[in-house]
């Protein structure tokens, strides 16, 4: 089990696909950084050397990943909301912050739907 910046990385993947479970990693940075350590891509993680593991781990020391990227994306988001710029407000409000519509399909954002009219409540009956 390869360890590369405080992740696990997946043994039977191959290496550039394997790398994206690192956050901040994605698959262009990914073959750039394979491309830098002189590795193959296509190589499965169980095969990869401790030189090879030792040569990844020092490149990617280079990238913005893991705890401190979470941090400055949260400080990031902090700001802005206290800064109150619309996008801050938006954030706060918990609805989609790019522009995207909310009259269909922003339910990952607002969460599940909520019925307004449904069914009348029966009046009291007059005895």
């Amino acid at each position: 089990m390869a360890r590369i910046a405080g992740v696990t990385i997946p043994n039977e993947k191959q290496v550039w696909i394997a790398l994206t479970s690192v956050y901040g990693i994605g698959r262009t940075t990914s073959k750039a950084i394979l491309a830098e350590a002189k590795i193959e891509p296509t190589t499965r993680v169980k095969d990869l050397t401790e030189a090879d593991e030792q040569k990844l781990n020092d490149i990617i020391s280079k990238y913005t990943v893991e705890g401190d990227l979470k941090r400055l994306v949260t400080n990031n988001i902090k700001r802005i909301k206290d800064i109150n710029s619309y996008k801050g407000l938006r954030h706060k409000a918990g609805l989609p912050v790019n522009g995207q519509r909310t009259r269909t399909n922003a339910r990952t954002r607002k969460g599940k739907a909520i019925a307004v009219g449904g069914a009348q409540p029966k009046a009291a009956s007059k005895t």
